[in-house]
């Protein structure tokens, strides 16, 4: 088996904008090892965005290649894209996007269904809530829940197809500092215990000090580690 999970070389995106054309990624090379914790940090306009749609298959580089997980994907059609993306990456978003009139279960369970492995759902799904602390509340919708249980359930979700890769983006932005320390310390150990590859898009640099790596990123391109 492969011991990186992304390979990214020389990765750039340009967008259209009327007459202009605007450079979104400038030439980005990257690797990330299996089982690894990393932060993305960059400030708004810097390209983290657009990097981790194209790292988590929501979009398609203009140039360059990436391998995920083996896979070349860079080339793929929007089709193969979902296909892959399913198998292969579990998202967690800021502000949850649970269904509302759902149960917490019932949330977790929705990946499943667009998946081969669906045929077992209800027991994954259990599971995965109860990797997160969250067994006592399957039965309760998302408006019933904190918000830091509503991320919790969104992490299940994420979970549940046992994906190569958790990524996170700004995981932490709608809870206070409890709740989003009790969220990063989930992430963490899930990463540890599972060797789950976590990828985490942060403003908050408390938030990239606890991963294992920060790659930071600036008009487009890597920067190299401050000292």
């Amino acid at each position: 088996m492969n011991d990186m999970v992304i390979e990214a070389e020389n990765l750039t995106k340009v967008y259209r904008m009327g007459e202009v054309d605007v450079q979104a990624l400038c030439g980005v090379s990257m690797q990330v090892k299996r089982g690894e914790a990393i932060a993305i940090m960059g400030p708004s306009g810097s390209g983290k965005s657009t990097l981790m749609n194209i790292l988590g298959c929501l979009d398609r580089p203009t140039g360059g290649s990436y391998m995920l997980d083996g896979e070349k994907v860079s080339g793929l059609n929007d089709d193969q894209l979902a296909s892959i993306r399913n198998r292969k990456i579990g998202f967690v978003f800021q502000s949850f996007n649970l269904l509302q009139r759902t149960s917490a279960l019932a949330n977790v369970e929705l990946p499943l269904s667009y998946s081969s492995q669906g045929n077992d759902g209800y027991k994954r799904a259990e599971e995965a809530l109860k990797a997160v602390g969250l067994e006592k509340r399957m039965k309760h919708r998302p408006a019933e829940l904190s918000g830091g249980e509503q991320q919790r359930v969104a992490i299940a979700r994420a979970l549940v197809n046992d994906p190569a890769i958790l990524m996170a983006d700004e995981p932490t932005g709608n809870l206070d500092s409890k709740a989003g320390q009790e969220i990063m310390n989930i992430l963490l150990s899930l990463n540890r215990e599972r060797n789950t590859t976590l990828i985490i898009i942060t403003h908050d640099p408390k938030i990239g000090e606890q991963t294992q790596r920060i790659i930071h990123i600036q008009d487009g391109s890597i920067e190299a580690n401050p000292l």
